[in-house]
């Protein structure tokens, strides 16, 4: 599927914010624990193209020639052979990582530091692995860190009104320019087809925060598929009704240079705070009504 940044601009948002403080430099070893892929491209909707920083599942195949030419390493590591000309993934040392072209390419980690490219970040994160340090490392948002002001309580509460209105929007967009039917499913087709043809659906464009908070009132409905959807497109590594902070990656990663609240929403989000925010919660933090959350909208 592909998508485009440029629906990002749809998302009202110029302010920045407050860098967290970086870590202490410790690398203290500790118990690897099962964990979830740094995934941080899928198929979303404000993602970059996918796999700019898609982690590959590793695939053995046996090529006598090269046996690393069709041996995948996830994100941040390349194939090696040993001396049994058996290939391995190891490390990517990040000084081989190609330059960046601009600053466009670099990338914020949450240890608030720059880093030339998703390359040099992931390969960087491939190194600390085992450590405190490197299981804390995510990638924060694309581009290099800078200056995020607190979000205000009043900033939080207008913050879903952009985002249920933009997430419609970027819907009905897919929906019109399907023409290749590899955008949408057709089950998903279907469902936006009823937004789409819909005579009191509000047009995109730069609408005040009371019409959107009026229009969400009054076209409920219209809302409640675009949400559900974008939890199943960020569900996926792996698919069991759970987000977790590097699922929320594709999502959080392109907003917040523009949103400074989007951090803070999502980590509302999570309102029992285990560190997964659940279909019924991600429904909440939009709005959503209990008795309409439905898994079986998630197609």
């Amino acid at each position: 599927m592909r998508v485009w940044v440029v629906f990002l601009l749809c998302l009202a948002g110029h302010a920045f914010a407050a860098p967290t403080e970086e870590e202490p430099n410790v690398e203290e070893l500790v118990a690897e624990e099962p964990a979830a892929e740094e995934v941080d491209v899928g198929t979303n909707p404000v993602q970059v193209e996918v796999g700019e920083f898609d982690e590959g599942i590793e695939v053995d195949e046996d090529v006598a020639e090269n046996p690393c030419l069709n041996y995948q390493c996830k994100k941040g590591k390349v194939c090696e052979v040993d001396e049994s000309n058996t290939p391995m993934c190891v490390c990517q040392d990040p000084s081989t990582c190609p330059p960046a072209e601009g600053e466009f390419e670099h990338v914020c980690g949450t240890d608030n530091k720059t880093y030339d490219s998703s390359c040099h970040f992931f390969a960087t994160k491939c190194t600390l692995e085992g450590t405190k340090k490197g299981h804390k490392l995510h990638l924060d948002y694309i581009g290099p860190c800078k200056l995020i002001e607190p979000c205000l309580d009043s900033e939080l509460n207008e913050f879903p009104l952009r985002m249920r209105d933009w997430l419609k929007n970027v819907l009905v967009t897919l929906y019109e320019r399907d023409e290749d039917n590899n955008l949408l499913t057709e089950k998903q087709k279907l469902r936006v087809k009823k937004i789409f043809e819909n005579e009191k659906r509000l047009q995109a464009g730069d609408h005040s925060l009371d019409l959107l908070a009026r229009d969400f009132a009054k076209n409920y409905n219209m809302y409640i598929f675009p949400v559900h959807w974008q939890f199943g497109q960020l569900d996926q590594h792996p698919i069991d009704g759970y987000l977790t902070h590097s699922e929320l990656a594709p999502l959080r990663a392109p907003l917040i240079p523009m949103e400074h609240c989007t951090t803070r929403f999502f980590e509302e989000c999570d309102a029992d705070d285990d560190k997964y925010i659940a279909l019924e919660e991600w429904a909440s933090c939009f709005g959503i009504k209990e008795q309409d959350v439905d898994k079986d909208l998630i197609i």
